[in-house]
């Protein structure tokens, strides 16, 4: 799934999980799974050919994700191919409110990059100062500006986690070339718990219509394959 050249910026692949009726997550501080083994798989291979992931600082703080390719196969593959072991790690943030304990920073061999915003970019390199390279990302942090940054360190392939307000952003912000969405089989109905797209109106574009390029049944779980942009391709 080679993307489409062109664009000047890298090509941005959503990826998330939810419930059947959207949700990402429960209001629980236990972290629902909504995915399977088999799914996991699948998504650690998407991992692999991407140059960064990327998640929001909220994410690192309730999540604690790893953020590293889990395969052995996989890690080698890209090693073959004369990139490191796992991709560039990305995070975002408005204030700078992270952990220097999460495993965003102490698990892996990657590089890690904190996009931030102009007030809090002082602080927060301090704060991880040895850890990650804190980057300027304008005030609000303009994900734009970060996705021109990326380029510039030759990323050509950007997988985006969430959370969901980050997905947001994307999409509102006309970013996003394709959407991995898988839906697990069951109802979270729960206000309380965060959404795909965010609580307000859906940011993307309303009435325009996605183009469905794959639909698989993943053990228990659905795979739907979305293009949002041109540059996705058809396989």
């Amino acid at each position: 799934m080679a993307a489409v050249p062109g664009g000047g910026r890298p090509y941005v692949l959503l990826s998330c999980a939810t419930s059947i009726d959207g949700y990402l997550d429960d209001a629980t501080e236990q972290r629902l799974l909504l995915s399977n083994a088999d799914d996991l798989e699948r998504v650690d291979a998407v991992r692999a050919g991407c140059d960064a992931i990327l998640v929001g600082a909220g994410t690192v703080r309730r999540d604690d994700p790893r953020l590293v390719i889990r395969a052995e196969r996989l890690r080698r593959a890209r090693v073959a191919r004369g990139l490191p072991p796992s991709p560039l790690k990305v995070t975002l943030t408005e204030r700078g409110d992270l952990d220097r304990t999460a495993r965003f920073f102490t698990v892996g061999d990657a590089e890690r990059i904190v996009y931030c915003a102009s007030p809090a970019v002082d602080k927060t390199a301090e704060l991880l100062h040895g850890l990650a390279t804190v980057v300027d990302a304008g005030d609000p942090v303009d994900p734009a500006r970060m996705l021109a940054d990326l380029a510039g360190r030759g990323v050509d392939r950007l997988m985006v986690e969430g959370g969901a307000s980050v997905h947001a952003q994307f999409l509102t912000a006309g970013i996003a070339d394709e959407l991995h969405l898988v839906v697990a089989p069951f109802f979270v109905g729960d206000p309380r718990a965060p959404r795909f797209g965010g609580d307000g109106p859906f940011p993307w574009h309303p009435g325009r219509r996605a183009r469905v390029v794959e639909a698989r049944q993943i053990g228990d779980v659905v795979l739907v394959r979305y293009a949002l942009s041109p540059r996705c391709p058809d396989a």
